[in-house]
């Protein structure tokens, strides 16, 4: 079962994420926490056997803590308001929507059509549904498969300009079995999904909540079906 130093820690790298829009490294963690370094990457560790955050592939520094990410993944996320010089690193089109779900603020989200190279510019917030027109997201996989490589899953996640650009980009990688959805359903589920992963009492979501946040938007059937 895991502990409240934990969960302490995972509050610590999830406000270092929305303050900074960068991962804590394992030293500033054992700092700030007040524990040695080696108690802190066991308890790193931990957190992503519950998948509360994912690590680097050497297990000693956090790669992603969605919706949030420590490199770039086709999406840069900075707040509409100019005055706040704060930027993120998006995930996905499903975390970049997700990031103004979780610091409850109004997000203005850049990337590219994987097709055709268009740029891609929206403005949301968890109020405020995005301005999307015929905008389009491709999921690669069964959700049953999602974290086999989450980070592999999101960095196909993308937004495109539109279904047709996805399925003929699809198409052209030999990729059979995923399926498109509408940029808007897509941060209807965002808003959610992640509009409490920066609460104090934040406590991960069971299956079943996830099941249903996903049946509540339409997404059926043995693909969005949950392990």
């Amino acid at each position: 079962m895991a502990t409240a130093d934990i969960w302490q820690l995972r509050q610590l790298v999830y406000a270092t994420f929305a303050n900074e829009g960068r991962a804590p490294s394992v030293a500033e963690l054992a700092r700030r926490a007040g524990l040695p370094p080696e108690a802190v990457l066991t308890n790193l560790r931990e957190l992503a056997e519950l998948h509360a955050l994912v690590l680097a592939p050497d297990g000693d520094a956090v790669r992603m803590a969605h919706p949030f990410s420590t490199a770039p993944m086709a999406f840069v996320v900075t707040p509409v308001d100019g005055r706040d010089d704060r930027r993120w690193w998006g995930g996905c089109a499903w975390d970049s929507f997700g990031i103004g779900a979780a610091l409850e603020l109004e997000v203005r989200i850049d990337t590219a059509c994987p097709e055709c190279g268009g740029a891609l510019s929206i403005e949301a917030g968890p109020e405020t549904a995005p301005s999307t027109g015929a905008m389009a997201v491709w999921f690669p996989k069964p959700a049953a498969r999602w974290w086999d490589d989450v980070v592999a899953t999101c960095t196909r996640i993308r937004l495109f300009c539109n279904p047709q650009h996805a399925g003929s980009w699809s198409t052209r990688r030999g990729e059979t079995d995923g399926q498109i959805v509408g940029a808007t359903t897509v941060w209807s589920l965002a808003q959610p999904w992640y509009g409490d992963r920066l609460d104090g009492d934040y406590a991960p979501h069971s299956r079943g909540h996830n099941q249903a946040l996903l049946e509540s938007r339409g997404l059926t059937g043995e693909f969005w079906r949950l392990p």
